[in-house]
């Protein structure tokens, strides 16, 4: 009995003994699955992040996609939608002995037209802000455009009916309306009833001018205009006004003899325009052939002697030139006779 009693005790005691090692190496164990688990974690943690980073840069890129999708639809509807709004310009043309129909316009020759007809359009705001050295100069500039235009269709071959309509239209705002309300602004209304009737008379003969302008196109000599044009005589309204306010002759300071000459110089160049006086139109020369060497010399006198005194030479060039009409006209009567 005591020996199996020692023999259990001592069982119990290995069994003791051997469940410490038991748990120690359970423990082990479980320490090395416990720090495992958190590295594998950790690099299943890294990707989820890397994919999380990835999605919204894929999605950014989706997005950016789609608006510029939706940007050019809207765009191309909006241009739809202007298109069925204004209605196409189409005329009939001669081609090959042909008469068709073109839809659209000629850009270049148009644009210069349009240059022309924003000049006039500035000269006038400039008048009403009482900006009398802008007003001349914008008008003159709408004379240039107004000369590049109709040279720019010839030598382009873009001329057309529009064109020529727009072009006319434009010549009345710029070289009729223009230099009237201008004259009006800056002279003419200090005289009353006389003033805005010289201003009325001056835009009544650019409008007949004009009109009887286009219906005898290709009809007498095209070396000579019947009446001043009308370029010419509003860079003559214009180049008045520059000189006077050069001289500072504006507002309370303009002279009332200047304001009555302005008033008289307004009504006779407006019947200059209407009247039957030819006035050489200079489109014979010939600028592609060869000239003389001293032309060139004169040329360069000639830009010389404007750089001077620009608004004073402009003035004497174009009233010797709307002089030249009646003078040519009374020698030629003397000749008759």
């Amino acid at each position: 009995m005591g020996k199996d009693e020692d023999i259990e005790s001592r069982g119990g005691d290995d069994q003791g003994d051997l469940t410490p090692h038991l748990a120690s190496e359970s423990g082990k164990s479980s320490d090395g699955a416990s720090h495992d688990a958190p590295a594998s974690s950790a690099g299943a943690a890294k990707e989820v992040a890397k994919e999380d980073e990835a999605e919204p840069t894929s999605k950014n890129a989706a997005d950016d996609t789609g608006i510029g999708q939706r940007t050019l639809s809207n765009i191309t509807e909006a241009a739809s939608n202007i298109d069925s709004l204004i209605d196409d310009h189409e005329e009939e043309v001669s081609e090959g002995g042909r008469t068709v129909k073109r839809r659209g316009v000629y850009l270049l020759p148009n644009l210069f037209t349009t240059g022309a007809l924003f000049c006039g359009f500035y000269a006038v705001v400039a008048a009403m802000h009482g900006d009398y050295a802008t007003a001349p100069i914008a008008i003159l500039f709408a004379l240039v455009f107004d000369g590049l235009d109709g040279r720019v269709a010839r030598l382009t071959n873009t001329s057309s009916k529009f064109g020529a309509e727009y072009d006319s239209l434009a010549d009345m705002v710029s070289f009729g309306v223009a230099p009237a309300l201008v004259m009006f602004s800056w002279a003419l209304g200090d005289l009353g009833q006389v003033g805005w009737s010289a201003a009325f008379v001056y835009v009544a003969c650019t409008a007949l001018r004009l009109a009887r302008f286009n219906t005898q196109v290709g009809v007498g000599d095209p070396n000579y205009f019947m009446g001043l044009a009308s370029p010419a005589a509003a860079c003559i309204l214009a180049c008045m006004i520059w000189v006077c306010q050069e001289q500072g002759w504006v507002g309370a300071a303009l002279p009332a003899e200047v304001a009555i000459a302005s008033a008289a110089l307004t009504a006779i160049v407006a019947v200059l325009m209407v009247a039957r006086v030819p006035y050489h139109s200079f489109k014979g020369l010939d600028l592609h052939g060869r000239v003389p060497f001293v032309a060139i010399f004169l040329v360069v006198l000639a830009f010389a002697l404007v750089t001077v005194d620009p608004p004073k030479v402009l003035l004497m060039a174009s009233l010797a030139y709307a002089a030249s009409g009646p003078v040519a006209l009374l020698l030629r009567g003397s000749d008759d006779t």
